[in-house]
């Protein structure tokens, strides 16, 4: 299997963001006319500060907070409108609203049809 040439390559654009947002972070990112999504639950730590807490008499930190990561592969051009939706969609202004990533795709391919490419997106 080759890769796709040079005039398909493609951007995943993946961003973590508290949960409550998510609803917030859709409608913004159909808006924005994003194709598709994929949406985990994940674990991680930041700039958010640890909070601490009691459980049967010990004292135990929670420093890893429940977050949402937030994937969505489009074409180059489309890259910064969907940053800026995400963006838009996920800010309260406060610390741990979150981050955004951008990071080449070479390849893609959909398994149904074996489109490549921007034609699998």
């Amino acid at each position: 299997m080759s890769p796709a040439t040079d005039d398909t390559d493609l951007e995943l654009v993946m961003a973590i963001v508290r949960p409550e947002k998510l609803s917030d972070v859709k409608a913004a990112l159909a808006e924005a006319g994003a194709p598709s999504l994929t949406v985990t639950q994940v674990s991680g730590r930041g700039s958010q500060p640890a909070k601490t807490g009691q459980w049967r008499g010990e004292e135990y930190v929670i420093d890893l907070h429940q977050k949402i990561k937030v994937e969505c592969v489009v074409e180059p051009e489309d890259a910064d409108d969907v940053v800026e939706a995400i963006r838009e969609g996920a800010n309260t202004g406060e610390k741990g609203d979150g981050k955004i990533f951008v990071l080449p795709v070479f390849d893609a391919v959909q398994v149904r049809t074996g489109d490549r490419g921007t034609d699998a997106i």
